[in-house]
């Protein structure tokens, strides 16, 4: 096992693993930028250091830094919680080449799933069910009207290396596809440093569900069952559950073991997800795999008691999964809501200082925070500043946890979008389990 871990991340994620870590034995170093100096995750690493300026270009996106740092600290093994360079190859490669282990997959993983055109043609080879379109990049515009009218309207153009709705662009006619081939292009080039799009079936009332999956180094993979992420703004999760509210075990089950057979088609060796559309007939299609820990793991650990960070450390230590397909089972509901630093209404950032901080508690809830009292939310950053986690015996029981416990968090000094996930929890739509990713485009909470 590691001697010392060294957290390549801020905020939630990075106490996170650091709580981990501690519980393990193992030592941590937390590095931060100037402007992070007074963040909880500093003060409670057993060690910190500073790695540049506010920006986070200068600072946790700077790999020389980062790695000075762990060779300063004499740190083993560095985590790269989600975000920054959680799924950069190039990061993993230097860390394995300077003997410092770097706590995901390999570099190959990354690169043959991270990409979505080398995914599409790896999770097909699996058996595993792609939505109609091209496994490779789209040129032209003559070329994308064609595979379009193949494919049938509405199709969607995407870039390859996308994220986060960038360079993605729906067309429902073919006097639309050039501009929007030319957009998405451009999109993706600004974005992501490469050009390469692809073009699909436009799913249009889907639900956003998807599988975590942990791989050890002995070629042993299995899932811990679904999360439902369909309630969505601008492609940005704001809740998520397990298990999802319309899956029969028969579907989690035929989802479940496509996902560990996308993963072993890359001898994947971590924590990672498996992410699907599910359309209104059951149907589901692989969109893409997600090579680091989710911010939403949390909701996967209350219903199934596995510790998904710790796993994740232990696969990189070389340590065979302690659990067995047959071991996993899910118990009870859970459900996440993410607190941004946001105008509940109009969901712009709203940083500036917590004057009053007060989290919820009882049994079965879960805040997973790096905020506390005159603290100041900064502005060069994501504005997300917790998550609310709640569990219980039903999805019912868990709503009206989630309300309750909504109602004793207390952040005062800036606008949060607690507000809007109280709404959420007395919406009909949602207390039923009807909704899907353009929920909130049709309903105005």
């Amino acid at each position: 096992m590691f001697h010392k871990i060294l957290i390549a991340n801020r905020g939630e994620i990075a106490l996170r693993i650091i709580r981990a870590c501690k519980e393990m034995g193992i030592k941590t170093v937390a590095v931060h930028s100037d402007a992070d100096q007074d963040a909880l995750h500093v003060s409670v690493a057993d060690e910190s250091i500073c790695i540049g300026p506010t920006a986070s270009a200068d600072s946790y996106l700077n790999i020389k830094a980062i790695i000075s740092a762990a060779e300063i600290a004499d740190a083993d093994a560095i985590h790269p919680g989600y975000g920054f360079l959680s799924e950069n190859a190039e990061f993993a490669e230097i860390c394995e080449q300077c003997g410092i282990t770097f706590i995901g997959p390999t570099a190959e993983n990354m690169r043959r799933m991270g990409d979505k055109i080398s995914a599409r043609q790896t999770v097909t080879e699996a058996g595993v069910p792609i939505l109609p379109g091209t496994n490779e990049s789209i040129e032209t515009a003559e070329e994308a009207v064609r595979i379009a009218d193949e494919i049938g309207y509405p199709v969607i153009i995407k870039a390859s290396a996308g994220g986060g709705g960038r360079g993605m662009k729906i067309v429902h006619s073919p006097a639309s596809v050039g501009n929007a081939l030319a957009m998405a292009r451009t999109e993706a080039k600004a974005g992501f440093g490469k050009a390469d799009v692809y073009i699909e079936k436009f799913c249009e009332h889907p639900r956003h569900v998807e599988i975590q999956v942990i791989g050890d180094k002995h070629g042993n993979v299995i899932h811990l069952g679904e999360r439902d992420c369909s309630i969505q703004r601008r492609h940005q999760k704001l809740i998520e559950e397990s298990p999802c509210p319309v899956l029969t075990p028969e579907l989690r089950q035929r989802m479940g073991e496509c996902a560990v057979a996308a993963a072993k088609a890359v001898s994947y060796s971590s924590a990672g997800t498996v992410e699907y559309l599910l359309d209104t007939d059951g149907s589901f299609y692989f969109m893409e795999m997600n090579t680091r820990v989710q911010v939403e793991h949390p909701v996967t650990e209350m219903v199934t008691g596995v510790d998904i960070v710790k796993e994740q450390i232990n696969s990189a230590a070389g340590i065979p999964l302690r659990y067995k397909q047959e071991d996993i089972s899910i118990t009870g509901h859970s459900i996440e809501c993410r607190i941004n630093a946001e105008d509940p209404e109009k969901f712009t950032p709203f940083p500036g200082k917590i004057t009053a901080y007060h989290t919820p508690g009882g049994m079965g809830v879960r805040v997973e925070s790096a905020m506390y009292d005159q603290y100041t939310v900064l502005p060069h950053y994501d504005s997300m500043i917790g998550k609310l986690i709640v569990h219980a015996d039903t999805r019912e029981e868990a709503i009206k946890k989630m309300s309750c416990a909504l109602g004793e968090y207390i952040i005062e000094g800036i606008k949060t979008t607690i507000p809007f996930h109280q709404k959420m929890m007395t919406n009909k739509d949602f207390m039923d389990g009807n909704f899907d990713t353009n929920f909130l485009e049709r309903v105005k909470i």
